[in-house]
């Protein structure tokens, strides 16, 4: 295929797959059960935050998150008293325990209390091209409060050569406006043109036999190579494309 050819293909994969069905088997189905912004970004960073293994579990896993903060995130982060944390201690999905949960629970309260919620930790940018800078910030502003170095893991840094593909997932869940109800677009600070595509085993495979990505590792030098490609196809909303190569590798088997 040609760069037309190939960017026809995917506009039509796009609006294939960018539609509100999209929603129920997907793990942004969490944060559409609220409708106030600091609820929808909380529940979408604890549930982007497990999004890794099956989707099925992942749906589940994010359920129980949910009823243990009694379907009030944000009221429970910023008001939560130390003995509402025990109920948290049992919850567990993959390597992501219970301590890790509280310790989420207490960072993301430090963030709304200290430096004025999630959106202002992302939406300071120091370079316009890309939020990996960004990423790097707030995990360092996460990780400000008590922790054991053991949580750190399952926050994402591009800086350290990681793809961070959870974490640019969620940033796509609230940056981007696609007027057809899957993402929210609830962050006006910030231009989905700096998004970043979430890069997994699934997009980056179908990336590979499109010819857009030659990298074989899925880290941090595979997604800005990606990423350059898709911004060539659309500059203002390159991470649509997520949704033809999730869709295509998911659905498709391509």
């Amino acid at each position: 295929m040609n760069k037309t050819e190939l960017k026809e293909f995917l506009d039509a994969k796009v609006i294939q797959y960018n539609r509100p069905d999209f929603i129920t088997s997907d793990p942004i189905q969490i944060p559409h059960l609220f409708s106030k912004k600091e609820d929808i970004e909380i529940a979408g960073f604890l549930t982007a935050t497990i999004a890794w293994g099956n989707r099925k579990s992942i749906i589940n896993n994010a359920n129980k998150m949910m009823d243990l903060l009694e379907h009030a995130p944000y009221d429970f982060v910023l008001n939560h008293q130390e003995q509402d944390l025990e109920a948290l201690l049992p919850f567990v999905h993959r390597t992501f325990n219970g301590t890790d949960f509280i310790t989420f629970i207490k960072a993301l309260q430090h963030i709304y209390k200290n430096h004025q919620g999630l959106e202002a930790v992302f939406s300071n940018i120091n370079n316009h091209n890309s939020l990996q800078g960004a990423i790097h910030q707030f995990k360092r502003v996460f990780f400000e409060i008590e922790h054991l170095p053991r949580t750190q893991k399952h926050v994402s840094d591009p800086l350290k050569n990681s793809a961070a593909k959870r974490i640019n997932m969620y940033l796509r869940w609230m940056v981007r406006n696609d007027q057809t109800g899957v993402d929210f677009g609830i962050w006006k600070s910030i231009s989905p043109s700096y998004l970043s595509c979430p890069l997994d085993v699934h997009s980056g495979n179908v990336a590979r036999k499109l010819g857009i990505l030659t990298r074989k590792q899925n880290d941090a030098k595979a997604l800005l190579e990606l990423d350059t490609a898709l911004r060539k196809l659309d500059p203002k909303d390159p991470v649509k494309y997520d949704f033809a190569l999730f869709g295509l590798g998911v659905f498709e088997g391509f």
